[in-house]
């Protein structure tokens, strides 16, 4: 994943940017076999969508997809990044001895003027989650101004899924945060014996930011699918070549998750999402590509899933259906990072009903 994007560009690019700038970084995502297999055949099992054509890589961080484009018959590639990764980009192309096809152009996807329209947008926009970082925005701001008519889209869909999960996460954030307020009453208590200061006015908002940060921001996981204890659903499915920034800004939706197995211990939701390199309906792909980043047993991803954990574990059996509200929204203190409520029921015989907000970052 590279980055391509424009707002209040200062703050942005230090709080987001600058970590696109660094080799380490693209190296994790360049080592992540599903990402790497599934743009890779994408490509190449579907030359008939570059030979000849003009491809514009939107964010393009280490080029790989712009230089997979030319190897792949593309007739010009333009390969934008707002990073000066766009220099790295521009050796890694030269060596690779494409540089007569490959223009690496570093800026924001919103400033930058190409000279011609492009037959196919490529990148790879997706964050935790999906939708975490808000780079879709730049891809959608280049689909508008530069695709044509009949142009397609690489990955073409994309879906966000949700599921009931067990996990120990529960138990080790619970922990966490209660050693962080032992010790916090630990030092109030030190600090106003030894230096006559009482901290205890502080203990409130403390303990406010401690709860945020250990209960209610979302925790990043490999779980693997024994861990999902009910069905999952599909919280939302994108079109790329269609969908607009209002409809990905908020996302609300209800679902429902039927729990799979007698007695289980149900700990909180995981959130994942895979895409699919389809083309169009007048320009498809010759062989489908999926890349999903699911629980699996064997082939996890760098984007993991995003565990959202109750409170306090509860048990659940088999005949128990779950009926969940789910909304998502950007946050206001920053655009990239995500806001989630989820309301949900539990049906039995009778009906138990929970709530809470939580922080993807």
């Amino acid at each position: 994943m590279g980055s391509s994007a424009a707002v209040d560009k200062g703050a942005d690019f230090a709080n987001y940017f600058c970590t696109y700038g660094f080799i380490y970084h693209q190296k994790e995502m360049l080592s992540d076999r599903v990402r790497m297999d599934a743009y890779f055949n994408a490509i190449f099992e579907n030359k008939h969508h570059f030979q000849g054509k003009t491809v514009l890589d939107v964010g393009t961080g280490s080029g790989i997809l712009a230089i997979w484009s030319a190897q792949a018959g593309a007739r010009k590639v333009y390969a934008v990044e707002a990073t000066k990764m766009a220099d790295h980009a521009r050796e890694l192309v030269k060596a690779n001895r494409v540089q007569d096809v490959v223009e690496v152009i570093e800026g924001s996807m919103e400033d930058i003027t190409l000279p011609e329209q492009v037959d196919v947008i490529i990148s790879e926009w997706m964050g935790y989650f999906l939708l975490r970082e808000s780079m879709f925005d730049s891809v959608i701001c280049a689909r508008d101004r530069w695709l044509k008519p009949n142009g397609v889209m690489y990955p073409s869909h994309a879906r966000m899924w949700m599921a009931p999960v067990r996990s120990g996460l529960i138990d080790q954030r619970v922990s966490d945060y209660q050693v962080a307020m032992e010790e916090w009453r630990s030092f109030v208590d030190e600090t106003k014996t030894y230096y006559r200061v009482d901290m205890g006015v502080l203990t409130k908002p403390f303990n406010d930011e401690q709860r945020k940060y250990y209960l209610q921001t979302s925790a990043w996981s490999n779980l693997h699918p024994k861990q999902i204890i009910g069905t999952p659903a599909i919280i939302k499915e994108i079109d790329c070549l269609t969908v607009n920034v209002d409809d990905i800004r908020t996302i609300s939706t209800s679902i429902s998750s039927s729990i799979s197995e007698e007695n289980l211990r149900f700990c909180g939701f995981a959130g994942w999402f895979d895409v699919h390199f389809r083309g169009s309906d007048q320009n498809p792909v010759q062989k489908e590509v999926e890349l999903t980043t699911a629980p699996s047993e064997d082939a996890g991803t760098h984007w993991g899933q995003q565990v959202f954990i109750l409170d306090r574990p509860e048990r659940v059996q088999v005949a128990d259906d779950l009926t969940i509200q789910f909304s998502m929204s950007r946050s206001k203190e920053n655009h990239r990072l995500m806001e989630v409520d989820i309301k949900y029921e539990i049906r039995r015989q009778s009906v138990r009903t929970s709530q809470k907000k939580f922080y993807i970052e």
